[in-house]
């Protein structure tokens, strides 16, 4: 079978269930219309779907159902992920027009219901956690942890320290804490959270989230290799702007070919967390494929 192809079906199937099953979570809201429908434009805006694709990867490789309790884990997630896209999007952050080739949230609602719709996404992420009919213990866990990957030791941190460092040249060691934080931490909870929904054991819980670190840090390396080299058509979104703004970006700190090399090196430790993963019966064939979405050089 041709690589990816398994993966794609995967996709066809359950990412159309995420998403009516998120579309209904934002229904159920008592919320001022014009709230709503702000948090619903940056919901319905698409994207790759990444971090909730790889709990429902998760799940799939151990064959826990993919049920209303996992979706909801799997959109509280997106819910979280699209709550920081608004608010990086902001003027006083990155200040970005595009979004998924959409015009941004604070360009169709203003900036004061942009911010009000980032935060009632970020609110409900972890509300709607609490609402599944999973065991408290492991709502718990669950809210623990995607909690600590957002805030003040995770996302959230990340997202301050490329701010602060737009004043420096930052060395790759503080890049790359920058981006583990900043894109990395979501991508590590999606992992950590698959990996708690199909009650992994010790070993197979490390290299899940070690596959996850990986991947966060294969994926900040990837995107800003495409700001170099891709297109805004094929981006949704500026390209070029990393440069044009001095930012700390791996193509910066390296040059280009040896930022391809990093992406290379960082995409085997993470097929090397696989391999652990399959000697202790995980299925990680769609987990593999998914690091099809890197185009290594």
């Amino acid at each position: 079978m041709e690589d990816k192809t398994q993966l794609a079906d995967f996709q066809a199937e359950v990412l159309p269930q995420l998403e009516t099953h998120m579309g209904k979570h934002l229904a159920t809201l008592n919320s001022a219309p014009k709230l709503q429908k702000a948090m619903s434009y940056s919901i319905e805006a698409g994207g790759k779907r990444i971090r909730p694709l790889m709990i429902l990867l998760i799940c799939q490789a151990r064959g826990r159902v993919l049920d209303d309790d996992v979706l909801s884990v799997a959109g509280s997630l997106e819910f979280m992920h699209t709550y920081s896209l608004i608010h990086d999007d902001l003027p006083e952050m990155d200040n970005d027009d595009l979004r998924r080739g959409k015009p941004t949230n604070h360009k169709v609602f203003g900036q004061d219901i942009a911010v009000l719709a980032g935060d009632a996404l970020l609110t409900e992420a972890i509300g709607w956690l609490a609402e599944t009919n999973l065991a408290p213990e492991l709502q718990v866990k669950l809210i623990k942890n995607l909690s600590q990957a957002s805030g003040a030791n995770g996302m959230v941190a990340g997202q301050t320290g490329d701010i602060l460092g737009e004043q420096k040249t930052l060395t790759l060691t503080e890049l790359m804490d920058v981006h583990r934080k900043k894109t990395g931490m979501l991508l590590e909870y999606a992992c950590v959270a698959g990996g708690l929904l199909v009650n992994a054991d010790e070993q197979q819980s490390e290299n899940l989230r070690s596959f996850g670190q990986n991947f966060g840090l294969a994926f900040q390396i990837y995107d800003d290799i495409l700001d170099v080299v891709s297109t805004t058509e094929k981006m949704g979104k500026k390209v070029h702007k990393d440069l044009a703004e001095n930012k700390n970006t791996f193509p910066r700190l390296l040059g280009l070919d040896q930022a391809y090399e990093a992406l290379n090196e960082t995409l085997e430790q993470a097929r090397k967390n696989l391999a652990q993963l399959a000697k202790t019966g995980f299925d990680v064939t769609l987990l593999a494929q998914l690091l099809g979405y890197f185009e290594a050089k």
